[in-house]
């Protein structure tokens, strides 16, 4: 039986952009385009020409995707003008793009209240707007605003706007649910209803997340008809969110259910470029990764618990619904006071520790974690240093720098500013070197001391010269006079691996330092470094 044709639309630079704290450069959009590209999404809307001049300038780059038809974005002619006449619409035909999206009312309420004109004019715009796209010979699609709100509200007066774009040349006709409270359910009587006036090979769902249910909604649409999805990486987007991408499209290429009805223009050897294409975009708005995201995070195949441990080192899907490496992701077995035998075999086994299992080391290990983190510690999150521990007790880290003696003191000038300093005693090969710094507190003066004077560690300075704390976290474990303080710090270096340390202490700068000395160690080790004499 053949397969009907299901085609992807990203919005990430046009939707995604319109995310409170997200400002896209032209390169960003670039690197985000090219990224989707290489996936193998259908259409890429880059953006509104003419409403900025960074999605201007977009628009005006000779991009030659080799999957993607690059989509530009607006809305239907205002009222009393024409089509030929509208500057809007002039500005996305310069766009020389293959495809064009216009947005449009289809709810009466707002047809009314936001663009202040009669149902009828709204239908003409539509209309009109459409034919001369179509005109123009380009790919067009309606993007009807708030038609699951608007049908549930005017299901007739809904209908009429779609079909008169539909019926004017429209490609594709894509059922908005803009304010995101549309629950699955009501998708699938509504797009059902929907197919029996226009086909489901010229209609597509955008589905925003304001209930959580953006993916259902858009599965729920695919199954009632809907051939196109529209979504964004990460389900970026202004409130909750759009459709999250990374999400729905191993589902439709990996789970049975839509992989048996439906073919994609994405091919295997691309899903496992989603993990990669996630953290991109991650990288470029410089913030940190979700790792709950479903297939792509970084505890998607996170395994804590003894038993699941054990039960997925004899068999993955016993707790694993896919194997990550198809999308591109990897298995990580946790660390934790909930640890297991199997737990630390399987985790030493990651790092590359070759060790028997009825070894007592093994047994010495879990006591030590366990033990550690019964005074605060979590090694959940700190990999460094949990491979740091683990190394130390079975005897594989050498000796790198001692900082023997560091001093800390925070005071105010006669001006009123805060002057953070510190002063620490090294030793290297011997050799006892005092190194002094300032910075924005305490810590930040302590790391200060230590690297700014990289140059004075002698074999050390070139491997420290590129490492970097990109991340400072705080805890407080229990309250009262003597409070334990949980410090963890991320990390990173030139080579754009990322690792992070753990610190406990009743006093943060002892803590801050523990971590501080795990992360120094942890680069000079991964780097090979040599042992101080």
């Amino acid at each position: 039986m053949s397969k009907d044709r299901l085609y992807i639309f990203d919005t990430t630079l046009r939707d995604g952009a319109q995310t409170q704290g997200v400002d896209f450069s032209v390169e960003d959009k670039e690197k985000i385009a090219f990224a989707l590209d290489s996936l193998g999404v259908d259409y890429i809307e880059g953006g509104w020409p003419g409403a900025n001049p960074t999605d201007t300038e977009f628009f005006q780059k000779n991009h030659k995707f080799k999957n993607a038809k690059l989509t530009s974005f607006g809305m239907t002619k205002r009222s009393g003008r024409s089509a030929d006449n509208d500057t809007g619409l002039s500005a996305l035909l310069n766009t020389n793009t293959p495809a064009v999206c216009l947005v449009g009312k289809s709810w009466d309420f707002h047809v009314d209240i936001a663009l202040e004109i009669s149902n009828e004019e709204n239908l003409e715009n539509i209309k009109e707007s459409t034919k001369h796209f179509v005109k123009a010979k380009k790919e067009f699609m309606f993007d009807a605003e708030h038609f699951f709100d608007g049908y549930k509200a005017n299901s007739k007066y809904a209908v009429e706007c779609i079909k008169a774009a539909y019926d004017s040349g429209a490609r594709w006709i894509v059922l908005c649910d803009t304010n995101g409270g549309t629950l699955p359910h009501e998708v699938t009587q509504i797009v059902s209803e929907v197919t029996k006036i226009i086909p489901g090979e010229n209609l597509g769902i955008h589905a925003h997340n304001d209930t959580g249910n953006a993916v259902s909604n858009s599965l729920a649409a695919v199954l009632s008809g809907a051939r196109q999805v529209q979504g964004t990486i990460n389900g970026l987007g202004e409130r909750c969110g759009n459709a999250n991408l990374m999400s729905l499209i191993p589902t439709f290429f990996l789970k049975k259910d839509f992989s048996s009805k439906f073919d994609l223009n994405i091919k295997s050897e691309n899903i496992k470029k989603l993990t990669q294409c996630s953290r991109l975009l991650d990288e470029i708005l410089n913030r940190k990764p979700n790792k709950h995201l479903p297939y792509v995070g970084a505890a998607a195949f996170s395994h804590k618990g003894g038993l699941h441990v054990s039960a997925v080192q004899k068999d993955p899907k016993t707790y694993e619904h896919i194997k990550p490496e198809e999308v591109g992701n990897s298995r990580n077995i946790v660390i934790s006071d909930q640890s297991g035998k199997s737990n630390i075999i399987s985790r030493l086994k990651t790092i590359n520790i070759d060790i028997k299992e009825d070894d007592p080391k093994i047994k010495k290990l879990l006591n030590e974690v366990k033990d550690r983190e019964f005074i605060g510690y979590s090694y959940d999150g700190a990999d460094a240093s949990f491979e740091l521990l683990a190394r130390r007790i079975i005897g594989e880290i050498p000796r790198y720098i001692s900082i023997t003696e560091y001093d800390v003191s925070v005071k105010k000038n006669s001006l009123g500013e805060i002057i953070s300093s510190a002063k620490a005693q090294l030793e290297v090969d011997g050799e006892k070197i005092i190194c002094e710094g300032e910075g924005n507190g305490p810590v930040n003066a302590l790391d200060n001391a230590i690297r700014q004077n990289v140059d004075r560690l002698a074999k050390y300075s070139d491997y420290l010269k590129d490492l970097k704390l990109v991340d400072y976290k705080v805890r407080i474990l229990n309250t009262g006079t003597e409070a334990i303080t949980r410090v963890s710090i991320e990390s990173t270096d030139s080579k754009g691996k990322n690792w992070f340390t753990i610190g406990v202490s009743t006093n943060i700068i002892d803590a801050s330092f523990k971590a501080l000395v795990d992360s120094l160690d942890y680069k000079l080790f991964k780097d090979n470094a040599p042992a101080s004499i």
